[in-house]
């Protein structure tokens, strides 16, 4: 079984090509030091910029947006901007509904909507406990030696 996705870089990569093979070019800005995530933050960190880039293809007719995701000492945050329409239709889907619940389940904040310059944004804030950050350190450093161990023992 596969880990869950999350804002690695190779899941982001995957996802900013297949949203280039949609049509829209992808910017992506990290800000801060990336860490370890707990397996839900990262999860839902990563489900949320699935979504908004969603948004950004079927909705805003963008040919380019802007991801900034940025690591906070306690917290994580994923920013789209895109420059098409600044806005979505009457009766576009669940997207941001779905996004504003995945935030509101982690106790963060959520906002979405046209920006004063035109276009859309998408902002959320995941806090992420101290002790989960480096709980979440620890596992991936077990999980790093457990497979460096059974690379080892195939050899």
């Amino acid at each position: 079984m596969d880990p869950a996705p999350g804002l690695g870089t190779a899941d982001v990569d995957r996802l900013v090509a297949s949203t280039l093979d949609a049509g829209v070019r992808v910017d992506v800005r990290r800000r801060g030091t990336p860490r370890p995530l707990p397996p839900d933050i990262d999860l839902a960190a990563f489900r949320i910029l699935q979504e908004a880039l969603t948004n950004v293809v079927r909705h805003t007719g963008a040919d380019a947006c802007r991801v900034t995701i940025g690591h906070g000492a306690d917290e994580v945050t994923v920013e789209v901007d895109g420059d098409g329409r600044g806005g979505l239709p009457a009766g576009a889907g669940y997207g941001i509904v779905g996004m504003r619940e995945r935030v509101g389940l982690l106790h963060g904040s959520f906002a979405a909507g046209p920006r004063p310059e035109g276009g859309f944004r998408v902002t959320a804030r995941l806090p992420v406990p101290r002790g989960e950050v480096e709980w979440a350190q620890r596992e991936a450093e077990r999980t790093q030696g457990e497979a460096e161990w059974t690379q080892g023992e195939a050899g």
